[in-house]
């Protein structure tokens, strides 16, 4: 089988990890970086051919069957839409795009090229929410009531969006994913603390149908916080990213003689094994590239993620609850 030949588009922080991990799927890399010495980077650290690296990414379009972009969203749109008309096929790291409608100019340019795209929503492919669907596949905590999550620690800002836009998107998707149904209605606050006209505090509450998640995200409480709880009839998960790991509790309310009692369940932890994400992630997309078929994550979970995200600005502005369709 011949090497899936990728274009990728960016060498920031997270680009270099797509670098790193399409080298070691054995893709043949092409780069594209304005900064000359992040390309003499790739070329000195991943053994790069420099006739492989340009600052200009229309000049490789030639050269590859597929992009890799790993940008900043307020370039996805310029970026993406030039190389699905060259006939490449596209991954686009989340969010899809800046806004909504730039979003759907991308999922119109899919359908009119045909072309394969997958959006960089990550959390599907951690080992962890394989053990989480595991889970509830064999009903272990019944019916899910309602989920929690936080994605949030003191870091530096993202410049391009807002919090809720980079890291409380992460559940939007993964909640729909898990829940195998489409959000429906938004209730937020954002807080733009640091005021630089984007927010940076994200308390979210998505509804699934009947079922309400929370969402917090923020680069202010310390350490480091990417976990998430699904209540159900049966019992919880608890759920550590980080840690990999997925822990059962069989806590149960019961009433007797009248009055609630709360019986508590012994916990038991599953550990997550498997290979990393982004690695697993990446290998999804050669293997649509190379077969032609349906991405895990295509362009409509992408539009769909920064739909919520819309209504949660919106829900902030007005102080009230925001239905998607109200959103647009």
């Amino acid at each position: 089988m011949s090497p899936v030949k990728i274009l990728l588009v960016g060498l920031g922080r997270w680009g270099e990890k797509h670098l790193r991990v399409l080298t070691g799927l054995g893709a043949q890399v092409w780069v594209a970086d304005l900064d000359p010495g992040r390309l003499a980077w790739a070329t000195r650290t991943f053994g790069i051919d420099p006739r492989r690296t340009t600052a200009d990414f229309r000049t490789a379009l030639d050269e590859v069957e597929a992009v890799d972009l790993v940008t900043p969203a307020d370039t996805h749109l310029d970026l993406a839409v030039p190389c699905l008309e060259a006939g490449k096929h596209c991954f686009v790291e989340k969010p899809l795009t800046r806004t909504v409608a730039e979003a759907r100019v991308v999922a119109e340019t899919v359908r009119r090229t045909g072309r394969v795209l997958q959006v960089g929503h990550v959390f599907r492919f951690h080992p962890v929410t394989d053990v989480v669907r595991r889970c509830l596949a064999d009903e272990q905590v019944g019916q899910i009531r309602y989920l929690t999550s936080r994605f949030a620690g003191f870091k530096r800002p993202r410049a391009d969006v807002g919090v809720t836009q980079t890291d409380a998107i992460h559940y939007f998707d993964l909640f729909a994913y898990l829940l195998g149904q489409p959000p429906s209605a938004v209730t937020a606050i954002l807080r733009d603390y640091l005021d630089r006209g984007l927010d940076d505090l994200a308390f979210v509450i998505v509804e699934y149908g009947e079922v309400p998640a929370f969402v917090e995200a923020d680069y202010f409480v310390p350490g480091t916080l990417r976990d998430c709880v699904v209540v159900g009839t049966k019992g919880s998960l608890a759920v550590d990213f980080d840690q990999s790991l997925v822990t059962l509790f069989r806590n149960l309310h019961q009433q007797r003689d009248g009055h609630w009692t709360a019986l508590k369940g012994e916990p038991e932890p599953f550990k997550a094994t498997g290979e990393e994400p982004l690695h697993r992630e990446l290998a999804s997309f050669a293997e649509s590239v190379r077969t032609g078929r349906a991405p895990v994550v295509g362009v409509a979970e992408g539009v769909l993620a920064l739909q919520v995200v819309e209504a949660a600005q919106l829900s902030s502005r007005l102080g009230r609850r925001v239905t998607l369709d109200e959103a647009g």
